[in-house]
């Protein structure tokens, strides 16, 4: 990871890997000091005196915000030689800004992490401890959930579950998108053109030498969470339509198994009229027949319609996501 030459016999190091710090945010103003400054006392406390700490770049991905954020990091940005400013044309989401943080990222490992300091910058020095040994991804796993309402526990429990019963590439239990990669696998997640982003499942589909830390996440002080009930279920579906086939799968194997048992019930039916005679057919059972066949229809549909509507948004061959101006870089 050191470039050095040979001086009077010997090794001086000349450049000593590079760090990136890629940070989305999204009206994020009153955040972002206390991030950098967050930053700045793990990079002096985890390294010690007699020690060569990596260099540190923090890129910030300004994803649209209307609260000022961008001016709060450019008056950062005159005191602090670490922090560059990549600026989105509107919001894309958060999934955009941080594949537009690493096409921006320069450094030989880049850490995507979370403004609001959940992602502790403590972890930074284990993290690269690992990277340095030869680790490719360094994931950060949440040891304990408990500060976590029910509710939050209770569905990111099952969504887990859900995707890695069918994803074809499981993604890691508890694992966000804080983690160390290595420039190797950031080349690879940047060649990548899909434009409906689901970045958890991204980093598990490149797959690389992994380790993990583990960590308990501290509660937010800072701002207010961006996401909603709807932003979730609209990532959900993004992540089960983008790691998998296996629904669209699922009723062909349900459409056979109704044919055949519809099958089955009418050459009984007719068994049966020719022994027994014509009966009155059952106002129930149609309605359950009609009801029950319909909705799974219309559910098929809906599920068919997720993927093709993704089609239709890769064919247009839109950028992911544009950025309005760089600077710092």
């Amino acid at each position: 990871m050191l470039e050095g030459q040979k001086f009077e016999g010997n090794p001086i190091p000349t450049l000593f890997p590079l760090i990136s710090l890629a940070v989305p945010v999204f009206n994020e103003a009153q955040g972002v000091l206390a991030f950098v400054e967050g930053i700045d006392a793990a990079i002096a406390k985890g390294w010690s005196s007699d020690e060569i700490p990596p260099r540190f770049e923090i890129v910030f991905i300004d994803d649209g915000s209307h609260d000022g954020t961008s001016v709060v990091i450019r008056q950062l940005m005159k005191h602090n030689a670490r922090i560059r400013l990549v600026v989105l044309s509107r919001n894309f989401g958060k999934e955009a800004a941080l594949s537009a943080g690493l096409q921006a990222a320069q450094g030989d490992a880049v850490v995507p992490m979370d403004v609001d300091l959940q992602d502790p910058p403590e972890l930074l020095r284990p993290m690269i401890d690992k990277w340095l040994a030869g680790a490719k991804v360094v994931n950060a796993k949440r040891s304990d959930r408990s500060a976590d309402s029910f509710i939050k526990r209770t569905t990111s429990r099952l969504f887990y579950r859900a995707i890695n019963m069918i994803a074809e590439h499981p993604i890691a239990d508890n694992v966000g998108d804080f983690r160390l990669m290595d420039r190797d696998a950031v080349d690879v997640l940047n060649e990548m053109n899909e434009h409906t982003r689901f970045n958890k499942g991204l980093f598990s589909w490149i797959g690389f030498e992994t380790e993990t830390v583990e960590y308990v996440r501290p509660e937010r002080e800072i701002g207010e969470t961006k996401w909603n009930l709807g932003k979730l279920l609209g990532l959900a579906v993004d992540g089960i339509t983008s790691s998998t086939t296996l629904p669209l799968r699922v009723w062909t194997v349900i459409g056979a198994v109704i044919s055949i048992l519809a099958l089955c019930y009418a050459v009984g039916l007719a068994i049966y009229t020719v022994m027994q005679g014509i009966e009155v057919p059952g106002y129930a059972s149609i309605m359950v027949a009609v009801l029950l066949l319909g909705g799974l229809n219309l559910f098929s549909l809906g599920l068919m319609g997720e993927y093709v509507g993704r089609i239709a948004v890769q064919v247009r061959g839109r950028p992911l996501f544009i950025v309005a101006s760089k600077e710092g870089f």
